[in-house]
């Protein structure tokens, strides 16, 4: 890779206006990462809940570059044909029946089938050439005439086979192609990997990245973040409502609150023309915040101590947290809460589209795949490129 010296970026100070100028309110230490992405050419790795602006961050950078954004989005099972390449297998045979009287002038001369074979073979390469090459995003990144920002969002929802191919990617900035050769960027772009942390990445993937686990913002710069979307919404109020969420944020909910619902919250009051937060005015609007039953539940139950300001009342303390951390005190980021829930399997099936499999010794069990589905799978594939 023949890296484009990027000069967008004069300084972490630099970086935070620019950044600023998009709508993207950045601290010094993602200011800095972001700094350093652009001068190392490095991928950078952002990690943490969903909803804090990791996704937003590919966008505003690429809004403050002048770049566009090619974005592979992850998921469960993808098949690294989907990410890398494929190849137009429709186009080829319409081409070969095209060309069939043209073929059978190539094989007329031969003497026997093994010679016809040669013949034929030799002219293989035209039908495995660019020509009849399906660009998916890290091709398409690789292969743009113009810089871009290469955005792999969700990470971890797609399988370790993925992060396997992303390795080529991230450290060479090329991409290996059997029947063609190998395709080098011709303008090293700018990577942001995602990842909302809902299983571990290995160590090969974060070894070739820079790493930021990018958290809830302090009450300051989430009332700062909020007023700079223009909801419209009285800065009395909009400071009230970011108390409210970050006591919603304490409660032991199974989805707490991002910061984009909590810019749809005050978008939503400020629609209805609410001047003055009240326990009615809330309750009526927690579904813009909260999508899961129990968690609305939970909610009620302390929503006139959020509207007075009082911390809620503790949640409750799961088995894997030690003596030390139980009696840690309240931290209104509630990165306590969180520290405790990680662990291997803390999700339970069904959670992300997860496949429900019995659990062996209290470890969820591996996603198991019969033999009629990995013949029906192989099948398939085999017919789809026959």
């Amino acid at each position: 890779m023949n890296p484009t010296p990027s000069y967008e970026f004069d300084s972490v100070e630099h970086t935070i206006s620019r950044l600023a100028e998009v709508g993207y309110l950045a601290d010094r230490r993602l200011a800095t990462t972001v700094y350093l992405l652009t001068r190392l050419i490095k991928p950078v790795l952002l990690e943490g809940p969903a909803g804090v602006g990791k996704t937003e961050l590919a966008h505003a950078l690429a809004d403050s570059t002048g770049r566009r954004v090619v974005r592979l989005q992850c998921y469960e099972g993808q098949d690294e044909s989907r990410a890398l390449y494929e190849w137009d297998y429709g186009k080829q045979m319409l081409y070969t029946q095209m060309l069939r009287e043209k073929i059978g002038d190539i094989v007329e001369s031969s003497t026997g089938i093994a010679e016809a074979i040669e013949q034929i073979g030799s002219h293989d390469d035209v039908f495995f050439s660019e020509r009849f090459l399906s660009s998916r995003p890290l091709l398409e990144a690789i292969r743009s005439e113009a810089p871009v920002v290469l955005l792999v969002d969700e990470i971890d929802r797609a399988d370790e086979a993925l992060e396997a191919v992303l390795l080529e990617v991230l450290a060479e900035g090329q991409i290996s192609i059997p029947e063609i050769g190998t395709f080098v960027a011709r303008h090293a772009p700018y990577v942001v990997l995602t990842s909302n942390n809902t299983r571990d990445l290995s160590a090969a993937l974060k070894r070739r990245c820079l790493h930021l686990f990018l958290d809830y913002p302090d009450a300051d710069r989430e009332l700062q973040i909020i007023q700079s979307k223009g909801t419209g919404l009285g800065d009395a109020v909009a400071e009230h409502l970011v108390q409210v969420v970050r006591g919603l944020r304490e409660l032991d909910l199974r989805k707490p609150p991002s910061i984009s619902e909590a810019i749809d919250w005050a978008r939503t009051l400020a629609v209805l023309g609410i001047s003055e937060l009240g326990t009615a005015e809330l309750d009526e609007t927690l579904s813009v915040v909260l999508k899961y039953d129990k968690d609305l539940a939970r909610a009620r139950e302390q929503l006139a101590a959020l509207v007075q300001g009082e911390i809620p009342e503790p949640a409750s303390v799961p088995a894997q947290v030690d003596a030390a951390t139980e009696h840690a005190p309240a931290d209104r980021e509630g990165r306590t809460v969180r520290s405790a829930k990680d662990h291997p399997g803390r999700h339970g099936p069904g959670t992300y589209g997860e496949r429900s499999q019995p659990a062996v010794d209290g470890q969820p069990a591996r996603p198991r795949v019969s033999t009629g589905q990995g013949e029906r799978s192989f099948t398939s594939k085999f017919r789809r490129r026959g």
